[in-house]
């Protein structure tokens, strides 16, 4: 199983930018996703373990990037003129079959501690 440490959570301002860190414990396809009080944990973004494919939700494509550093199998996601909507906990996530990326919560196999993030208005 991967062991998975995020970082960069925080209380910002709208319009304001954060950036999230994810250290993991071996190479996978990696991703983000978020989970607001009562919501559903969602899709936010996800890279494949070679780094060469990248996909994002509609609500983030523009604003949001996730990049890896796979010298440190660390995953960022670079996130840029915040709204209040996107408060919630972010969740770093690996799926570990074939390094390919984790687009709903079921391709999951390990799950970060989770870092909130929250936007004011």
């Amino acid at each position: 199983q991967v062991q998975l440490k995020e970082s960069g959570g925080g209380l910002v301002q709208a319009g304001d930018s954060l950036r999230l860190s994810c250290d993991a414990s071996q190479r996978a396809g990696m991703g983000w996703f978020r989970q607001a009080p009562g919501k559903e944990r969602e899709f936010v973004a996800a890279i494949s373990g070679n780094g060469d494919n990248k996909l994002y939700a509609t609500f983030v494509k523009g604003r949001f990037t996730i990049s890896r550093d796979n010298a440190k199998d660390t995953v960022y996601l670079q996130m840029n003129s915040l709204k209040p909507e996107d408060t919630a906990v972010y969740y770093c996530a690996a799926r570990l079959d074939g390094m390919r990326m984790p687009l709903y919560a079921t391709d999951v196999a390990s799950w970060g501690q989770g870092t909130q993030v929250t936007v004011s208005s």
